[in-house]
């Protein structure tokens, strides 16, 4: 539990650092008095989130691959195959940006967007969508780190690029009179730190990371995309769920958009422990199964149970007591204001089954069983989103989070129950090698 706590918390800080600051950057967004411009970051938040997705399944691989190797004892490998993952990870965020940037007005327009609404979503994007590569190799360089156990650097890698944010922001969006603009130069300022930060943690202090070479970064390319392709297939399940829920809710207005957006940027703040806990959990997985330790392996499965329970419940206390002026301050009224309500009033219980799924999904990801987290995303994003979601508009706006929330018990569930069965799996093949 100490491991699992202690990794889990250093990268909390550093996540809900950045995404407090990007809750910061729609707050200060709001206070320009034009839903409009909320509802269009939030929107634009929903595409950026996509591509960052896509980030993150080749950082679950880039983390998988490097921690057991280092688990086996093998640091030559792990330092080629953290140069190979750090290539393919700027080529496809890259390739992502290319392929996106063309289909940006269909892509809102069927996030709901139109009008002015879509005018500030597509310039937002079209500022920041261009430094995904840089996201992506920060990102890179931070799975890295976890994998070699540095909890610290790995938070400082996050936590810096959110301070800087966090200080570019005003300046940018008030004082030089930037608006939106302003709130889009500082992300790109922001992934630039990120970058750095994990350079000199990554390559200057561990030194695991090797001089890329064309002949390793074809080699390593098959295992890599192996676990990064269902992992990104599982990851941008999120996204596209989350947004289908919002052209649903957009049938109600501007302020049910931007009451939509901020919910989808509180959330990450709110339970970014849980995402932590997901990054966290896989390196850990990996290196016991690296050493064969299948009692430890189950032991941490049992103590993330834990540690989401407790989380959970303590975050849904606060924002069950401050529903109301999370309203006030963001200027929500009517349907916008009883989204954000109603949404922290049935947070907790919503998020301890989606975090057992995150839970589930690190431990596939990371011990060879990709392809069910692949099954229990898309299964949730589809079965237990989509026709839910349509169902509960016809009782408003908070219909449609309210039935979400059910499909998310389900497969939560299921998935961990699941976890559990390929830990029995793999050790009783270990058992059949040694016979």
């Amino acid at each position: 539990m100490r491991h699992v706590a202690v990794m889990t918390a250093t990268g909390s800080i550093g996540l809900v650092a950045v995404f407090a600051v990007d809750l910061l950057s729609l707050l200060y967004i709001s206070w320009l008095g034009d839903p409009a411009l909320t509802a269009g970051v939030g929107l634009a938040t929903i595409v950026n989130f996509f591509a960052i997705s896509i980030n993150v399944g080749l950082m679950i691989a880039t983390g998988a691959l490097v921690s057991r190797a280092l688990g086996a004892r093998e640091r030559d490998r792990a330092r080629r195959l953290a140069s190979s993952a750090c290539v393919h990870m700027v080529l496809v965020g890259l390739a992502v940006t290319l392929a996106m940037l063309p289909l940006l007005t269909w892509v809102l327009g069927l996030l709901g967007a139109s009008g002015e609404t879509l005018a500030v979503a597509r310039r937002f994007l079209s500022i920041t969508l261009p430094s995904n590569f840089l996201m992506a190799l920060g990102m890179g360089f931070s799975g890295i780190l976890r994998a070699v156990g540095d909890a610290r650097r790995a938070m400082y890698v996050t936590l810096t690029g959110g301070i800087v944010t966090a200080a570019l922001d005003p300046v940018l969006i008030f004082g030089f009179g930037l608006g939106v603009d302003g709130a889009a130069v500082a992300t790109i300022v922001s992934r630039t730190i990120f970058v750095f930060i994990g350079w000199r943690g990554a390559v200057g202090v561990h030194r695991l990371v090797a001089r890329p070479r064309l002949e390793a970064v074809l080699r390593d390319a098959p295992p890599l995309f192996a676990i990064a392709l269902p992992a990104v297939l599982t990851n941008i399940a999120t996204p596209i769920a989350g947004g289908f829920v919002t052209s649903v809710i957009a049938r109600f207005g501007d302020q049910a958009i931007a009451a939509s957006a901020i919910v989808d940027r509180l959330v990450p703040v709110a339970f970014g422990g849980l995402f932590a806990l997901s990054g966290a959990i896989g390196p850990i997985l990996g290196q016991n199964w690296g050493a064969g330790r299948f009692d430890r392996m189950r032991l941490i499965l049992r103590d993330g149970v834990v540690f989401t329970a407790l989380y959970t419940g303590g975050v849904w206390a606060l924002l069950a007591l401050l529903r109301h002026p999370l309203a006030g301050a963001f200027k929500l009224t009517g349907a916008g204001a009883e989204l954000l309500t109603f949404f922290c009033l049935i947070s907790g219980p919503m998020w301890f089954f989606i975090g057992l799924l995150f839970l589930a999904n690190a431990s596939f990801n990371n011990l060879g069983f990709p392809i069910l987290s692949t099954v229990f995303n898309w299964g949730r994003a589809t079965l237990g989103t989509m026709p839910l979601a349509l169902v509960g508009a016809a009782y408003g706006p908070t219909g449609v989070l309210g039935a979400i929330g059910l499909g998310s018990i389900l497969f939560g569930a299921l998935a961990l129950a699941t976890a559990f069965r390929t830990v029995g799996i793999l050790e009783r093949r270990g058992a059949a090698v040694i016979r």
